[in-house]
């Protein structure tokens, strides 16, 4: 189902809080280019029975506490890249985060260098997930290092104005972490699978699957990818920012377009905000 323009609504639109927000695809070649979609509880509040990528809420208090427990960028490189004064960092940490609340992968390692056991680390997943333990605690009692130099940060998407709850995510892209496997945690997410952007793309467009539009974009843009080795090079190198327009169709949805796709020049700028920095490169 394609966005349709925005429509009256019965609350303030001006008045809805942009929260911050985080989202990582995970990109692997198996043996194909694939990524890794979740799907939403049906009851969930936002986005509910949607496939999306894992992600959630920032907590910018997460900068300084989790600074001494990353490797490859401090709170000072990571708010420079992101375009902030401070509290970059969190989004890495978000990140990572919730890669382990919605799919059971921790993007990190031991304190020894050796390779995190997930599989070892259910339950403290579930009481993550219960609000029982912080992923702070978690990564203290196991000495865990997260490796936010293997996350490349790519996109940056605004929810429209008059939607009941607005975020500023960004998002980001990494390769699954070796020897762990993909578990949804059978509460917030209750299904995933692997999929090549054509495949997920195509089931969009049947009705098969539901998506928002920032999803559709992004999975638009892997779709120009051969492997998942391309992608990852591609969003390190720091590519410029391609603002997004929208293109109106004929039945008053409209598409998300960049510069080069059809329509770009006569797009409206004023209905989605947001960028992509990930285009294939030499």
């Amino acid at each position: 189902m394609r966005p349709k323009r925005p429509t009256p609504t019965d609350f303030d639109p001006n008045t809805v809080p942009i929260r911050p927000a985080a989202t990582v695809m995970i990109v692997d070649d198996r043996p194909d280019l694939q990524v890794l979609l979740i799907e939403r509880n049906a009851n969930m509040t936002f986005a509910g029975g949607m496939w999306v990528f894992p992600g959630g809420a920032v907590d910018p208090g997460e900068a300084d506490e989790f600074e001494p427990h990353c490797d490859g960028l401090d709170d000072a490189a990571a708010s420079a890249t992101l375009g902030l004064d401070q509290g970059g960092l969190a989004y890495w940490v978000a990140a990572i985060r919730e890669n382990l609340e919605e799919a059971g992968l921790l993007l990190g390692r031991t304190a020894d260098g050796g390779a995190i056991d997930a599989h070892g680390l259910a339950d403290d997943r579930r009481d993550l997930n219960d609000r029982k333990l912080s992923f702070l605690e978690i990564v203290r009692n196991h000495g865990l290092i997260l490796d936010t130099s293997a996350v490349h940060y790519i996109a940056h998407w605004v929810t429209p104005l008059g939607s009941p709850r607005r975020f500023s995510a960004r998002f980001f892209v990494s390769s699954p972490p070796r020897g762990q496997s993909v578990q949804h945690d059978e509460s917030e997410t209750v299904g995933w699978a692997w999929m090549s952007p054509q495949d997920a793309l195509a089931r969009f467009d049947a009705g098969d699957m539901v998506m928002m539009t920032p999803t559709v974009r992004m999975l638009r843009s892997l779709a120009l990818f051969d492997s998942a080795d391309a992608v990852l090079h591609a969003a390190s190198v720091g590519l410029a920012d391609e603002q997004c327009r929208v293109r109106y169709e004929a039945d008053g949805s409209y598409t998300v377009v960049l510069p080069g796709d059809p329509g770009y020049e006569e797009g409206d700028p004023t209905v989605e905000t947001g960028f992509v920095r990930l285009r294939p490169v030499n």
